[in-house]
């Protein structure tokens, strides 16, 4: 009996002292596990001033822009982005030190077209900027090992990334520059000088998000898409014979806008659209033309032969609030 009694007080007392140890266990893995950072939100589309951003998944994420710093008075490293899903994980490079930081994506925003991320202020000091400044950045989405989630979903931070190489950051300042106006699409990456032909499809003309700029209720899609052009009607031949009998009638009617051929130069890309009156009413508007090289309807002004009148017919687009228009180069 005393044996029993012996054993009995000692698993009691075993009991009593390793369940603390592992519920506290437990509680530390629901806290810092991999659970919490699932399920991750994607969120509907939303709109800021007039272009619609659509949330999405996108895990090859790569794109170079403006950071801007929240206002708030915040700690943990984390940001804003418009499109990414939330929670998710990024590496912000400052173009301008090289400095990369890994930073945890909690929120939507920056509620500003013209600007790529929105980081907290504890994110801004450790990359080194100043509250209140805009820089330029390079985003990239990347998938931590877990003791840096932690990390960072407890307000503390991962360690800094290597300084990214001067070779490199002259690339990345390059697209940045050479992008027109001097920020991309949203949430897209840095668009080449130069977009040929058949470019449609391959890895470097696709786009890494969809942000649809829109003037009424279909959104226009600010995208990258290749320059084939749409095979139109053809129109009469100016040394065709007209017979007396009424004609059967090969042109465009009157309520559509002109598509233009190929030809080499430089053109102004508008908007991208899903419905095909919409696209055309906005060219008629512009004086411009619609192409199709794939399945959306392309809004385009020109071609001119130099880079300036293009330039002249993009200020036009933008005055008519297409923010999004870009100078495209064709062959």
């Amino acid at each position: 009996m005393p044996v029993k009694r012996t054993l009995s007080l000692f698993g009691g007392l075993a009991g009593s002292i390793l369940a603390p140890h592992v519920q506290a266990q437990d509680t530390h893995s629901a806290r810092t596990g991999p659970a919490a950072d699932y399920p991750m939100v994607i969120g509907e589309p939303f709109t800021i001033d007039r272009t619609v951003w659509t949330p999405r998944d996108q895990l090859n994420y790569d794109a170079v822009g403006v950071a801007s710093v929240a206002q708030a008075d915040t700690s943990g490293i984390t940001a804003a982005h418009k499109t990414l899903p939330l929670p998710s994980y990024v590496e912000v490079t400052d173009l301008q030190s090289g400095h990369t930081i890994l930073v945890r994506l909690e929120e939507r925003g920056p509620m500003a077209n013209s600007r790529l991320i929105e980081l907290s202020r504890g994110a801004a000091q450790q990359l080194g900027i100043s509250p209140g400044s805009d820089t330029p950045v390079r985003v990239r989405r990347v998938n931590p090992p877990e003791p840096e989630r932690a990390a960072l979903r407890q307000g503390g931070e991962a360690p800094r990334r290597m300084d990214t190489p001067q070779g490199l950051l002259e690339v990345l300042r390059k697209k940045l520059a050479g992008q027109s106006p001097l920020l991309p699409p949203p949430s897209t990456p840095p668009t080449p000088p130069k977009l040929s032909p058949g470019m449609m499809g391959q890895g470097g003309a696709r786009p890494f998000a969809t942000a649809f700029p829109a003037p009424a209720a279909q959104p226009k899609v600010a995208t990258a898409p290749g320059l084939k052009p749409e095979t139109s009607a053809k129109a009469p031949s100016s040394t065709a014979s007209v017979k007396p009998a009424a004609p059967e009638p090969v042109a465009p009617s009157p309520a559509k806008a002109p598509v233009a051929s190929a030809a080499s130069g430089f053109v102004v890309q508008v908007g991208a659209f899903s419905v095909e009156p919409n696209a055309r009413k906005l060219a008629q508007e512009l004086g411009g033309f619609v192409e199709k090289p794939a399945r959306l309807w392309l809004v385009r002004m020109g071609p001119f032969d130099n880079r300036a009148k293009a330039g002249a017919a993009l200020e036009t687009a933008r005055k008519a609030g297409y923010n999004d228009a870009r100078i495209l180069h064709r062959d």
